[in-house]
C-alpha cells in the first residue's frame, strides 16, 4: 500500500515537471511542493506532540482513570469487594468482641474470611436483601 502511494507521488511529480514550461510555472509549482512539505512538517509536529503529551505520566495516571471510572463493571466489582471485606469485619468483630480467647481470634478470623469471600461474589443478593429490608422497614412506617 505504501509503494501504491509512492509510486502515485512519482506519476504525480512527473506530470508536474513534465508541463512545466516556463518559470513562473516552476516558482508555481515549486511553492506547492513547499506549501505540501511544510504541511507534511506541522502534522508530522502535531503528531509527535500528541504522542509526547500521552506518554508523560500524569496523562497516563489520568487516562487510567478514566478508563476505571467509566467502566461500570469494574466499580460494581470493586463496590462488591469492598462490602465484603467491610461485612467480613463487622462479622469478625461480633463473632469475637474483645475477646483474648486464641481459638475464638482463629474461628473469627475464618468466619471474615468466609463472608468477605461470600459477600464479594454475590454482592447482588445482599443488595437485593438490603433493599428488601429497607422496604418493609418504610413500608410499615406508611402505614402507622
Amino acid at each position: 500500500m505504501i509503494a501504491d502511494w509512492k509510486l502515485e507521488k512519482r506519476i504525480k511529480y512527473k506530470d508536474t515537471m513534465e508541463n512545466i514550461s516556463c518559470a513562473a510555472e516552476l516558482k508555481l509549482a515549486i511553492s506547492e511542493k513547499q506549501f505540501e512539505l511544510d504541511l507534511q512538517g506541522q502534522l508530522l509536529k502535531e503528531g509527535f506532540f500528541v504522542a509526547y503529551e500521552s506518554l508523560k505520566p500524569i496523562s497516563l495516571i489520568k487516562n487510567t482513570l478514566a478508563e476505571i471510572t467509566s467502566s461500570p463493571y469494574l466499580i460494581e466489582n470493586m463496590l462488591g469487594a469492598v462490602m465484603g471485606m467491610v461485612s467480613g469485619y463487622v462479622s469478625k468483630k461480633i463473632a469475637v468482641g474483645t475477646s483474648n480467647n486464641l481459638f475464638r481470634k482463629i474461628m473469627g478470623s475464618l468466619l471474615q474470611f468466609g463472608v468477605t469471600n461470600l459477600v464479594a461474589q454475590h454482592p447482588d443478593v445482599l443488595k437485593n436483601y438490603g433493599q428488601l429490608i429497607i422496604e418493609k422497614i418504610f413500608h410499615k412506617n406508611g402505614q402507622k
